[in-house]
């Protein structure tokens, strides 16, 4: 009997300190993961705070200068049908007194797109890779022109090839 009263007291001795050791791992195991929550916290969120103060204010829309619509004749081979390229364009601009400068000069302007339309033929045209090409060409004329102003891009507002 008296062995029996020292394992059930043994075992009695056990289950606290077992229960003492389950409480101290849950215990650890929560300031762990709130350590590591706090800690994530506070290196994600404090970037983002930092860089709203240090962001400059949103920059200004650009403005767009409205260029007279133009019909051209395409190059063709002889005897065949003639056809024409309509466009509507826009320049886009940075700023609202770059369009004041720009407005004496779209005759300018006009004149050399028309220029180099007048040269182009329909297979020049073709997809979207002829109409960037198109796009790329007319910035480039225009830039030169207005020297020292600068026109960020030509838009396309219509094309029609008839």
């Amino acid at each position: 009997m008296a062995d029996e009263e020292k394992t059930e007291g043994g075992e009695g001795a056990a289950a606290p300190k077992k229960g003492k050791l389950k409480l101290i791992i849950a215990v650890v195991g929560f300031l762990v993961v709130l350590g590591a929550g706090a800690g994530g916290w506070f290196f994600f969120m404090r970037g983002h705070g930092e860089e709203q103060h240090a962001e400059a204010p949103p920059p200004k829309p650009p403005s767009f200068v409205d260029v007279p619509d133009m019909l051209v004749n395409l190059v063709g081979a002889p005897g065949e049908r003639v056809q024409y390229l309509k466009l509507k364009l826009v320049l886009e601009v940075k700023e609202e007194k770059q369009v004041e400068a720009i407005k004496p000069a779209l005759p300018r302007v006009t004149d050399l797109f028309q220029t180099y339309m007048r040269e182009l033929r329909p297979s020049d045209l073709n997809g979207s890779a002829g109409l960037f090409r198109l796009k790329e060409e007319l910035t480039k004329r225009v830039n030169l022109a207005l020297a020292p102003n600068q026109v960020n891009a030509v838009l396309f507002k219509e094309v029609v090839i008839q």
